[in-house]
């Protein structure tokens, strides 16, 4: 029941993605298979895997049926996309039969929670990997070849992949992830990411720019900043070097946006110096928490026309009482203020959102008050979802789950109508306007259009211009709109 409205960081459509890469380097005959799911932190991780064994000859293929080595990369935020892994698994088992030396492999946020079930109890891989530990997939891949099941789930309060330089899996060679933090704090009571991610540590702000910039020189013109939490990245440079001082590890405190950096970076100060980098690349970035967002960070999008007027900040519920209990932090005031905040400060600011029906004990008119926040906020997109208990947090180990399934069908309904009307109403008062629009290809349903983002994240069709290619930025003219598409023409 997911509201089918795109969004590069939630894509449905991506669920279950390949990657295919070109052939470079020195090959050493086996081909490697990864199949993606969750979030786009999964697709990201998927290009750092990627990155790893191409460096030991591994080329790609799009059949896992050609493949010696197969990973699939999880995710346990929602039931049905454990469902989805689980059958796929079934299949790679039968590919597997028939293919004895085959490596089949499970990556990611259930390799933790599932490793017994998958490795001894199902016998459906031979290798668990948790997303801190990618790295050894090279040595766990040894250990499975010389006859043994392999696991590595440790949580890492270091480990960063800062120092990868991750292939671009799929890539339109226009729009690319850059991981700026990994882990999460925030425990959140439905939540397994704490313990499938790990703790918060964020990567070192000259590398994610040193990243943005190598990408812009490859013709990558919009990154999006990932990060579970992205309000809360911090990182801190060693101190400087005295003279006649040297270290692998040092780092001199010259900061990108000029001066030096004798205190922290915070998300503001990283978003600036990312913006900096090219008024051409676009920023974007995902996930907001309502808690951290800070005037400081709205103030930094509202200075720089290329950081994108876009904001994913999940509400969950718009009751306080369901919001103490899923341990956010935050009540209804305080998300109203910070909606308020964006108003005020940026202005023509899209919102989008995620929301959770039939948590632990909610009333009826506690979930009215998710339905008037949403009348309040009037979001541009919104996810939106059962409540499905997940096993190891701390809802299910506190509370019991006992909204009828047919009353949270029915909740859920009532918003994903209402988030429609909004995200239409939303559209629609976008017709007459110009739109900056990056061009991102061509449209899927006609080769006579092109598709891109507007500044607001709303997709755009347009017809192809010969004088306008992929990665230009053009003005559209919006003239009509459907509840998730705007539709134009190219002006001069």
């Amino acid at each position: 029941m997911d509201l089918l409205i795109p969004d590069k960081v939630h894509d449905e459509s991506r669920q279950g993605e390949a990657l295919v890469l070109e052939p470079v380097g020195k090959h050493n005959g086996r081909k490697l298979y990864i199949e993606s799911y969750g979030c786009a932190m999964n697709f990201s991780d998927s290009e750092i895997v990627a990155s790893i064994l191409a460096e030991k000859g591994f080329e790609t293929t799009s059949d896992f049926k050609n493949a010696d080595v197969v990973f699939i990369n999880t995710c346990s935020i929602r039931e049905n996309a454990e469902t989805r892994v689980r059958n796929r698994l079934k299949e790679f088992a039968w590919a597997k039969a028939k293919n004895p030396g085959m490596v089949v492999g499970v990556l990611g946020c259930m390799a933790e929670r599932l490793k017994a079930k998958f490795l001894e109890e199902e016998k459906l891989v031979d290798v668990v990997v948790g997303p801190d530990a990618y790295r050894d997939l090279p040595n766990l891949i040894e250990q499975v070849d010389g006859g043994q099941k392999a696991v590595n789930v440790l949580l890492s309060r270091e480990e960063t992949y800062a120092d990868i330089n991750p292939v671009r899996l799929n890539s339109n060679g226009i729009n690319a992830f850059v991981s700026i933090m990994r882990g999460c704090d925030n425990m959140c009571s439905f939540c397994v990411v704490p313990f499938t991610r790990g703790r918060e540590r964020s990567r070192d702000a000259y590398s994610v720019v040193a990243e943005c910039r190598a990408l812009f020189d490859q013709g990558y013109r919009e990154v999006t900043l990932l990060g579970q939490n992205v309000d809360s990245y911090k990182w801190k440079p060693l101190p400087a070097l005295s003279e006649g001082e040297g270290s692998d590890n040092a780092v001199q405190k010259v900061s990108p946006i000029g001066g030096d950096l004798e205190e922290a970076v915070n998300f503001a100060n990283l978003l600036e110096m990312v913006a900096l980098v090219s008024p051409d690349l676009r920023v974007r970035f995902s996930t907001s928490h309502p808690k951290d967002i800070t005037d400081e960070v709205l103030e930094t999008i509202a200075k720089y026309d290329n950081i994108c007027n876009y904001i994913h900040l999940p509400v969950q519920s718009g009751n306080s009482r369901i919001l103490d209990m899923m341990n956010r932090t935050y009540d209804r005031e305080w998300y109203m203020n910070r909606v308020d905040a964006i108003r005020r400060i940026i202005g023509d600011c899209a919102i989008s959102t995620d929301i959770i029906t039939g948590f632990c004990s909610e009333t009826d008119k506690e979930h009215d008050d998710t339905v008037t926040m949403m009348d309040y906020v009037k979001y541009d997109y919104a996810y939106m979802f059962k409540y499905s208990e997940r096993p190891g947090t701390l809802a299910a180990k506190r509370y019991a789950d006992d909204v009828p399934e047919d009353v949270k069908q029915r909740r859920l309904t009532q918003i994903v109508d209402k988030q429609r009307e909004y995200s239409f109403y939303r559209l629609q008062a976008r017709i007459g306007k110009v739109e900056k629009v990056l061009i991102e290809g061509l449209s899927k349903k006609s080769d006579k259009d092109y598709c891109g983002r507007s500044d607001q994240n709303a997709m755009v069709i347009f017809p192809v211009n010969e004088n306008y290619k992929p990665g230009q930025y053009v003005n559209v003219l919006i003239e009509r709109s459907t509840s998730a598409t705007l539709m134009g023409k190219i002006i001069d």
